[in-house]
């Protein structure tokens, strides 16, 4: 459990605008907010450490704590209102295909009254067995449970449960739709029942969920074509009414039609719409799927199957608890809202962005927010003595998500079924996007962070130098296009601009080939394509397909986003490869650890400026993330992958230990790379400057951990000083 956890309504707000807090505090006495200015987040005594300041002036409070619970599990809900008494005789079916059935009770269809009791419910039960439950005010709950089938992982059924009100007889069955299954996986069974609960006193019908007081038997795996039928199924020869014969449909919710939306839809006589709660996966192959068609939008009658988990979250929720208007004067950048109570802290950062064409600086820097989003609550197998000790000489907050998984994981987790997460959501607190927070503990050296408290690396640099500089952010930058960047002269990324939708993409390559200078400061880049939806603010959608380095891989059939339609996976896949953007792309990929970059002997002269004031040519052999400029996961040029031909490489890593490999999309079998050269030449880093055309530039370092060496001995370093020439030359040079 977690003391005090909170969440902003977004990530970035500009002036004028109004940005939402919400917060959960299990203390009794109140809790203070104050804001404070980021510049560093680094709480390692190597580097600059903590540098942030004071902005209580602009906002504080004390606020009441209360406790604001996480629902988790996906669902769907539907608003019956009693429209289903003239029913006396009927089924509720379904085709699931269940990815835990052993995992305990899980429900399939639920009719509840309105105090949410249910009143009657299909379910898997305990043992994986089909059971039914039938509850009414005069002898309470009945259970009927076939204990001769068995309900197998990860295939397809037929499963029903039929009602005789006049006879008061209740039925149980299950059709397996898989011609290898065996008899023992089908079956029929009858049963009678004292008596049944009256269907004027449904009020609601749950799919994948049920529960009183609080929803549970949150359902595991695929539901397709949920139904009420005006007839009971007795025999496999039966089940050709389900479900095309419409005069035997009340209601059947057809989850091929709105895949794009959180709605779904009945194309039963009723037409009793219902909503889905928590995101659960569309876009999912269903029990018809041929395999002829890959993209849902061409045949969306094969991917009408809703994939459900238990562990599913989209927005926690929460009420308001203070809000924050920006005042007209409030510079751009990094701020957090620091909320504490009794020795125990919370922050949650939020950026200050400037009104569109009205650049507050010349400088821009992008802020990774897509990315942040995909990375919120990644476990990582990090808990431990080590980490505690770490945490403990650092000041930072001990929670890390291996151990607090109440808010949801990350898109590198997996659901408890095994499936992969291809959704995660800002609206939710957030362990890991945290000023302080320790990524990595085995980091060879070094601070171990990554992401937004690496980040703020570049910020401190910056703020060293003397610069002025706006930041926005890739939710921003997908609103509003290519016009936010366009007034500055430079626009700088951040340390790991891994996750980008098409409008980002778009809005970058057109800043840098319209006379703007880009500076690409990170690795592994531009690499993955995501999706999102105005209908679900805060959400990011990946689909991992064909190759790539990866946590997980989608399903055949299933590389295509729910949320916008279009082809997911590697920008690679989608004839967008980095180096056509930035002139390097992602190559290979260690552990935690940096090595040094040599600088090219055979440079034209006409670059020299690039390293004025330094005589080393060994650049970035140090650094506070993994101990050197050149690590973790490096960009290399590739001329056939689209870097430009006046590219120059000024720089190249060298030298990498064992972990390092070969990124999958490089490797043709065990013995051959994609270029034909050997895997030692492919795997390092390269720093790279070219010109666009109408004085636009773009450089780029292809390195994660790059950024960490620039605050090295108080920012006097070659990474320093080669960086700083470079964005001075692209301020200065009209």
């Amino acid at each position: 459990m977690i003391p005090i956890a909170g969440y902003a309504d977004r990530w970035s707000v500009g002036r004028g605008e109004t940005i939402e807090f919400k917060v959960s505090s299990h203390f009794n006495q109140p809790y203070s907010a104050r804001m404070v200015r980021i510049i560093c987040a680094d709480p390692n005594p190597d580097g600059v450490g903590i540098i942030e300041e004071d902005y209580s002036s602009v906002f504080s409070g004390k606020f009441p704590s209360r406790f604001q619970n996480v629902q988790l599990g996906s669902y769907a809900t539907v608003d019956v209102q009693n429209q289903l008494p003239h029913l006396v005789k009927f089924s509720l079916v379904a085709n699931i295909w269940p990815t835990l059935p052993d995992a305990g009770s899980q429900s399939i269809l639920s009719l509840l009254d309105s105090q949410g009791r249910p009143l009657i419910e299909l379910r898997i039960g305990e043992l994986g067995k089909l059971v039914a439950l039938l509850t009414n005010d005069t002898i309470g709950p009945q259970r009927f449970e076939v204990t001769d089938w068995e309900i197998s992982q990860r295939k397809w059924y037929t499963v029903w449960l039929g009602v005789d009100m006049s006879n008061h007889r209740v039925s149980l069955g299950q059709q397996p739709l898989e011609a290898e299954f065996g008899m023992h996986d089908r079956g029929f069974a009858e049963f009678e029942c004292s008596s049944l609960s009256s269907l004027t006193e449904v009020d609601r019908l749950l799919i994948a969920a049920s529960g009183q007081s609080g929803l549970s038997s949150f359902f595991n795996g695929k539901i397709e074509k949920p139904s009420i039928m005006e007839f009971i199924p007795k025999v496999e020869a039966d089940l050709h009414h389900f479900p095309e014969n419409a005069s035997d449909v009340v209601s059947l919710w057809d989850f091929s039609k709105g895949i794009d939306s959180q709605q779904i839809f009945d194309v039963g006589e009723l037409a009793l719409n219902g909503s889905l709660v928590n995101c659960p996966a569309r876009a999912m192959c269903g029990s018809n799927w041929s395999g002829n068609e890959m993209c849902w939008r061409h045949a969306p009658e094969e991917y009408g199957a809703i994939h459900f988990h238990d562990d599913d979250i989209y927005d926690c929720q929460w009420e308001t608890d203070f809000s924050f208007t920006v005042p007209a004067t409030l510079r751009s950048g990094m701020y957090s809202m620091r909320i504490e109570c009794d020795k125990s802290y919370e922050d949650i950062p939020f950026y200050v962005r400037p009104r569109t064409g009205q650049p507050q600086s010349r400088i821009c820097v992008l802020v990774s927010t897509f990315t942040y989003t995909v990375y919120t609550n990644q476990a990582r197998s990090i808990a431990g003595a080590d980490y505690d000790r770490l945490v403990k000489e650092r000041g930072t907050r001990p929670w890390n998500p291996d151990e607090v998984q109440d808010y949801g994981l990350s898109t590198y987790n997996y659901h408890h079924d095994g499936s992969g997460i291809c959704y995660s959501s800002r609206l939710r607190p957030s362990l890991t996007m945290r000023p302080k927070y320790i990524t990595i503990c085995r980091s060879y050296g070094g601070s171990g962070m990554r992401h937004l408290p690496a980040d703020t690396h570049i910020f401190a640099w910056l703020e060293h130098l003397g610069l002025n500089y706006d930041v926005v952010t890739d939710d921003d930058l997908h609103k509003e296009g290519h016009a936010l960047l366009k007034p500055y002269q430079v626009v700088m990324t951040c340390s790991h601009p891994e996750y980008h939708t098409t409008n980002t993409l778009d809005a970058i390559y057109q800043y840098s080939r319209s006379g703007g200078r880009l500076m690409y400061m990170g690795g592994n880049g531009f690499y993955w394509k995501v999706a999102v939806n105005d209908n679900l603010p805060g959400m990011v959608e990946i689909r991992r397909g064909e190759g790539g380095i990866r946590t997980w891989a989608a399903q055949p059939g299933e590389y295509y986003n729910s949320l916008d339609g279009e082809y997911g996976g590697l920008w690679l896949r989608n004839g967008r490869p980095p180096q056509q953007l930035v002139g390097v792309g992602f190559t290979a990929q260690g552990d935690f650890q940096g090595t040094y970059y040599r600088r090219n002997s055979q440079l034209p002269s006409e670059y020299e400026w690039v390293f004025e004031g330094i005589d080393d040519e060994i650049l970035g052999d140090f650094g506070l993330s993994g101990g050197g400029a050149a690590g973790f996961e490096l960009d290399r040029a590739d001329s056939s992958l689209g870097t430009p031909k006046n590219a120059v490489v000024l720089a190249s890593s060298e030298t990498y230990p064992d972990h390092f490999v070969l990124v999958p999309e490089e490797r043709l079998t065990h013995l051959a790379t994609r270029t034909g050269d050997p895997v030692s030449k492919l795997i390092r880093s390269d720093i790279v400057l070219f010109e666009t055309g109408q004085g636009g530039h773009v450089f780029s370092v292809g390195s994660i951990t790059y950024c960490g060496s620039l605050p090295w001995n108080k920012f006097d370093n070659n990474i320093s000083r080669m960086t700083a020439n470079v964005l001075n030359r692209f301020l200065t040079n009209n």
